[in-house]
């Protein structure tokens, strides 16, 4: 056996991460100068929830929010802690193309086996975020379950990697701004035209735009072609969604969803304060895995036609009871 760890970039609610064994390292946001700790084990999805609708209405009431890095240290801590215990590790990160925390966990990696040679330390990129990290040590998880080793496990979940699809959709355009994906401009043209972008995460781990809408419902209902167009084995899958506090909004999505393909199981959960913070309030994304990550679809003739007129262009910026079900909703 081996441990499981990820980042709480993965998203994971924390009854999923009790169920499947997977231990969350948690980033810490700066917030009004305090640190914040993102990730709380033992939370129920209500808790999160309501702990999510209170971060996110203090964004739009003007929260200041900074984000730090886990630390070398903190890594090398977590793998010590696990080495020194006699068993090996396998850790998913959030993409290294949207932060440095890949980079740390291979560096701590590194650091850790040269004390403990003879125990296995594994990392992965899953150049994605949120959900689709965390969808990914899910079925780590179920793969250790089924008694396969850490190396077997750690090369099934790699190749999956460049499969696992990430979409979104953001509600205010002046967050992407803020991060520096689009210019002071841009979100004001954006916003005043009622400019819904689709973004996704492409096959390096970066954060590229891929549509635009026009208007909320448009884009949602954008997303909901998106993932039933390109799903492939729906029935086996678990599909993502993250939302910050757009909770009736998700279940919408939901709805459609399963109206049109039959699938395994949903997790809809609460978006990651730490990235949440960077697209802002009402940001809708939906996790699936694909063919790869070149999605298919055509846009509508007048999202076309305005996307025409504004010319903005965004810079880079497996068992059913322990999924979530249509009935049975995070």
């Amino acid at each position: 056996m081996f441990r499981i760890l990820v980042d709480s970039g993965a998203n994971l609610p924390a009854e999923s991460a009790e169920q499947y064994g997977i231990e969350v390292l948690s980033f810490v946001n700066y917030v009004e100068g305090k640190n914040v700790t993102c990730y709380v084990p033992g939370l129920t999805p209500e808790e999160e929830r309501a702990r999510g609708k209170e971060f996110y209405d203090s964004m739009r009431n003007g929260l200041t929010v900074k984000t730090g890095l886990i630390s070398i240290g903190e890594f090398a801590e977590a793998f010590r802690k696990v080495a020194a215990a006699g068993e090996d590790v396998l850790c998913l990160t959030i993409s290294s193309g949207i932060s440095g925390t890949f980079n740390s966990c291979r560096i701590a990696r590194d650091m850790v086996a040269e004390e403990f040679p003879e125990r296995r330390i594994r990392v992965i990129d899953t150049k994605n975020a949120s959900l689709a990290t965390g969808i990914l040590a899910i079925y780590a998880a179920e793969l250790r379950e089924q008694g396969k080793d850490i190396d077997e496990v750690t090369d099934t979940i790699e190749k999956r990697v460049p499969m696992m699809n990430g979409i979104f959709t953001v509600a205010d355009l002046k967050y992407l701004c803020r991060t520096g994906r689009i210019s002071k401009t841009s979100a004001l043209i954006g916003n005043t035209l009622s400019i819904r972008p689709i973004l996704r995460g492409d096959k390096d781990g970066h954060i590229v735009q891929y549509r635009k809408c026009h208007g909320r419902r448009s884009a949602l209902n954008a997303l909901i072609s998106l993932v039933c167009d390109n799903v492939v084995n729906p029935e086996e899958q678990i599909l993502g969604i993250a939302h910050a506090d757009a909770y009736e909004e998700s279940l919408y999505i939901m709805e459609r969803i399963i109206e049109r393909i039959k699938v395994r199981g949903f997790i809809n959960t609460t978006y990651d304060t730490c990235t949440g913070s960077h697209v802002g309030p009402d940001t809708i994304a939906l996790f699936f895995v694909g063919r790869d990550r070149e999605l298919t679809g055509a846009l509508s003739g007048v999202g076309r036609s305005i996307l025409n007129r504004t010319g903005e262009k965004l810079d880079r910026i497996l068992s059913p009871e322990h999924v979530t079900m249509q009935k049975n909703i995070q």
